[in-house]
C-alpha cells in the first residue's frame, strides 16, 4: 500500500524483542478504516506467533492522534441493525486478538484516543500518554450508535463505571489528569520524552518472566469479560435506527445531526 493511499496502514516493526505498531493515517488523525483493522489483526497474528518479541508499543502516527476511532464514511454502507452487529463482532475480534497477546503492550497516546482507539488503547496492559491527551467515547453526540457489551465491559474494568457513564451518556472527553489520577495511564510525558519513556518501560517488562506475565495477562482478561450479558438486541436497536443514520449522513454532508430519538 502507498503512503498516499486514504486508507491508512498499519506498520510493524520488530527489533530486539521489541515490536513497535503504527497507526498511520495522520491526515484522518489515524481514524482507522477496514484496510487497517485488517492489517492490526495480521500484525497481532504475527506477534501471537513470535516467540522472540517479549513487548510491544503501539502509538499513532503524526503526533496528533493514537486513533480517532473509526472512520465514519464508512458506515454509509450499513442498511440495517444486522449490519451493526456484524461490525461489532468483528472489533471485539480484533480487540480480543490485541488483548490476548502473550507478551506485554503498551500504548503511547497523544492527543486523541476515541471510539475505537479507545478501546484499542484500553486493550493494552499499559497506557502513556502526553499531558494534554483527551479520551472518550462520544458517539451521543457524533454518530448515535453504541458499544458491544465486551467493549463496555473493558472500558467499565479500566475506567470504573461513573466515567464510562459520563463518556456514553454525556459524551464527555476525559483527560490526561484525570485518566492519571484513576490508574488508567501508568504516566504522562512531553511529546518528544514519550517514545524514551515507553521504551524504557519495554525493557523492564522484557527483563521479567515472560510465562508469569502471560498467565496473569490472560487471568485479568478473563475477570473484565466473563460470563457477560447478550447485546445483540441493544446493537441491533441503536444501528438500525434513524439516529444512527442521521449521524452518519450529518457526518459525511459536515453538519451537525439533528436527534429524533427513534
Amino acid at each position: 500500500m502507498s503512503a498516499t493511499d486514504d486508507s491508512g496502514r498499519v506498520v510493524l516493526h520488530i527489533d530486539g524483542g521489541i515490536a513497535t505498531v503504527v497507526f498511520h493515517r495522520p491526515a484522518a488523525r489515524n481514524a482507522m478504516t477496514w484496510v487497517m483493522y485488517q492489517q492490526l489483526a495480521e500484525a497481532c497474528e504475527r506477534l501471537a506467533a513470535d516467540t522472540t518479541v517479549r513487548a510491544v508499543l503501539l502509538r499513532g502516527a503524526g503526533g496528533q492522534a493514537f486513533v480517532a476511532g473509526t472512520d465514519i464514511a464508512q458506515f454509509a454502507h450499513f442498511h440495517d441493525g444486522e449490519d451493526g452487529i456484524a461490525y461489532e463482532r468483528q472489533i471485539d475480534a480484533g480487540i480480543t486478538q490485541l488483548a490476548s497477546l502473550p507478551m506485554p503492550t503498551i500504548a503511547l497516546v497523544e492527543g486523541w484516543a476515541v471510539g475505537g482507539g479507545l478501546a484499542i488503547a484500553t486493550a493494552c496492559d499499559f497506557r502513556l500518554a502526553t499531558p494534554g491527551t483527551k479520551f472518550g467515547v462520544p458517539i451521543a453526540r457524533t454518530l448515535g450508535n453504541g458499544l458491544s457489551m465486551a467493549n463496555i465491559a473493558r472500558l467499565r474494568a479500566a475506567w470504573g463505571h461513573e466515567r464510562v457513564r459520563r463518556m456514553l451518556l454525556l459524551a464527555e472527553m476525559v483527560g490526561a489528569d484525570e485518566a492519571l489520577a484513576c490508574g488508567y495511564l501508568l504516566a504522562t510525558a512531553p511529546s518528544e520524552a514519550l517514545g524514551d519513556e515507553g521504551l524504557a518501560l519495554a525493557q523492564r517488562l522484557v527483563a521479567l518472566a515472560p510465562v508469569t506475565q502471560r498467565v496473569s495477562k490472560v487471568a485479568l482478561q478473563r475477570l473484565a469479560v466473563h460470563d457477560l450479558p447478550d447485546g445483540d438486541d441493544l446493537i441491533r436497536a441503536v444501528y438500525g435506527s434513524e439516529d444512527f443514520r442521521e449521524g452518519v449522513s450529518a457526518f459525511v454532508e459536515k453538519r451537525t445531526p439533528v436527534w429524533k430519538g427513534r
